[in-house]
């Protein structure tokens, strides 16, 4: 499927969509749920002022609030999932509108669960999960509560906050239609003379063209669109950021970093260890922008220079259904029982393949506890794309071996073990190439493929990481976050990044502003520490086998039963220390030293 024109969703075939009907056949049965979860809401305030009762009465009402919000996901993954199909049609945005509400509902009626809960003296709590067999399974989790008491509000502070959700949320709605069904990019000229329009599904690939006008043209044109919007785009970020900061603050955390990170139980320390190793290590990284600036042969090396393969290789495209044998034997070493349980879920329909009009742009994968571990894409039949497949794949993956070995309250992850479960399948895909190529140039390009893997992941959302703190810090200082600040201090970080290789750019600078992951802030780290433990974990599999590939299924199984740097070590890695960051800046050394070689 190769056609340069952005189809409509009815002339894809169906073969190549997600088969989200197995959600709900008929759409009133969706009705049906979001009206339980209502019905469910209102009826939820009779455990108000019982909890401390009994244990039987914490009981219920503990699996009164798991079957609220279970059926609620269900009702907006659904929603969200349509609507992500086309974000212009109607319908679905209603849908979606209607799901916020319904989740800002549910969560202010049980808002006073936790306050509650907290109320009862710590010592009659122990004893009720000692008493009542059924309570077992939630002695982590009230815990994990006992640990954040101090953070709690009360009762009718915690409604207040609970109903505001649906505004409070409004800023990523908000940049999420102006991204994805507002903002055009216009069209250029492509290699072969025809025009064919920007849209963020087939940018990088007018990044990655060898014609250096095509890439010129295509950045140009996407960065003077987000330019237009900056001042629109500058405030929505602004209020995204002051929310981060108020709501931290209400909630008596000493930063916004801080009430990001406890949901994890990670310590400030693992942030500051990332930024602090990846800052020491950027040599490598210039001398990289400096051997891409000679290979070029460019005077002045630009950011839409960047993304370019450094090795040239025919052309090829790869058919989704070559890329899925591709994966197979990539993902081999992870055993049978993760190859067969991969095959089904591919032939049952977890994977909307293709672009269309309207469609999210990029690529994820999403699901509720009882639906499959859904994977959109917007595939365009390049290398890349197959590892895109076997990233969201590893997600996936870990969302159905956790959903069959926890219950609801543990069957969601932590986006800090989320990542590490989509790299590795990426390390193992790569690992496997470069095994089996005999052609030196097409090693080459391999290669060059890996260390850009790593400056995407490691080193670019560590700058993004570096960047949210910065403005984090600013507005906690008292400070606004304008256009020209945000702007000039995202232009500073790139300079620094990237080094002297990189010559004067007008448009980099506004890069910031096309980032969807910076409105849900202090996210992005979690792609640099999962691929430092990734490719600590990966090579495991590789060099132990079975034993290392047992150890890495349990930790795929554990889902959010406890702490992420606990269940990390289940799989081998200690991310409470710099150790596997510095280990994947030597990796990312020795990748640059041999490529240097061979070019």
């Amino acid at each position: 499927m190769s056609d340069k024109n952005t189809k409509t969703r009815d002339q894809i075939d169906n073969k190549y969509k997600w088969n989200i009907e197995s959600m709900y056949p008929n759409e009133a049965d969706w009705n049906k749920d979001y009206n339980a979860v209502m019905q469910m809401s209102d009826e939820y305030s009779k455990y108000s002022g019982k909890l401390g009762e009994s244990a039987g009465v914490l009981l219920e009402a503990f699996q009164e609030k798991d079957k609220i919000w279970q059926v609620a996901e269900k009702v907006y993954v659904y929603a969200r999932m349509r609507r992500d199909e086309d974000n212009r049609v109607t319908k679905y945005q209603a849908f979606a509108d209607k799901c916020n509400a319904l989740l800002a509902k549910a969560s202010a009626s049980m808002s006073f669960f936790t306050p509650e809960l907290l109320e009862i003296p710590e010592d009659k709590l122990l004893g009720f999960i000692k008493e009542e067999p059924g309570l077992k399974i939630y002695e982590y989790l009230i815990l994990d509560i006992l640990r954040e008491k101090a953070h709690i509000l009360s009762k009718a502070e915690e409604n207040i906050l609970a109903q505001m959700s649906e505004v409070t949320s409004a800023t990523n709605d908000i940049f999420t239609m102006l991204n994805n069904a507002d903002i055009k990019f216009g069209t250029i000229t492509d290699e072969d003379g025809d025009e064919v329009e920007v849209t963020h599904g087939k940018y990088i690939n007018f990044l990655e063209s060898y014609n250096r006008e095509v890439r010129k043209d295509a950045y140009d044109h996407m960065y003077e669109a987000y330019k237009k919007q900056i001042n629109t785009i500058a405030t929505t970020y602004n209020y995204n950021t002051k929310t981060d900061v108020v709501s931290a603050r209400i909630r008596k955390y000493d930063s916004s970093l801080a009430a990001a990170l406890t949901s994890d139980n990670i310590e400030k320390e693992v942030y500051h260890n990332l930024i602090n190793v990846v800052n020491k290590n950027l040599y490598t990284l210039h001398r990289y922008m400096q051997l891409r600036k000679k290979i070029l042969g460019v005077d002045e090396l630009k950011m839409y220079d960047v993304y370019v393969p450094l090795i040239e290789i025919p052309d090829k495209t790869i058919s989704y259904e070559e890329a899925l044998d591709i994966m197979r034997q990539g993902l081999a070493p992870l055993g049978e029982d993760y190859l067969s349980r991969m095959n089904k879920g591919i032939s049952e329909g977890w994977i909307d393949v293709y672009e269309n009009e309207g469609k999210t742009s990029g690529a994820y994968s999403f699901g509720s506890y009882d639906s499959m571990p859904f994977i959109l894409l917007n595939y365009t039949e390049k290398l890349k794309d197959v590892f895109t497949i076997v990233h969201e794949m590893g997600h996936s993956m870990h969302s159905d071996y956790t959903r069959e070995a926890q219950p609801f309250i543990y069957g969601g992850h932590s986006i800090f073990t989320a990542e590490v479960a989509s790299t590795v399948n990426e390390s193992l895909l790569m690992q496997h190439l470069l095994k089996k190529e005999t052609d030196i140039n097409m090693r080459k390009y391999l290669l060059n493929l890996y260390i850009e893997e790593f400056r995407t992941t490691l080193f670019r959302q560590t700058m993004f990481a570096e960047f949210e703190l910065l403005t984090h810090e600013a507005v906690e200082r008292g400070e606004v976050l304008t256009p020209e600040w945000l702007c000039n201090e995202y232009e500073k970080l790139n300079k620094k990044y990237f080094g002297e290789a990189i010559g004067d750019d007008e448009y980099i600078r506004y890069e910031w502003a096309r980032i969807p992951h910076f409105y849900n802030s202090f996210y992005v780290y979690k792609y640099a520490t999962g691929y430092s433990a990734a490719t600590a974990i990966s090579n495991k599999i590789l060099n132990d086998g079975k034993t290392a590939v047992h150890n890495y299924i349990e930790f795929l199984k554990t889902g959010e039963s406890n702490y992420p740097i606990e269940l990390l070590k289940i799989a081998g890695v200690d991310m409470s220390s710099p150790e596997p960051i510095e280990l994947a800046m030597k990796a990312f050394e020795k990748l640059v030293d041999e490529f240097e070689r061979l070019v």
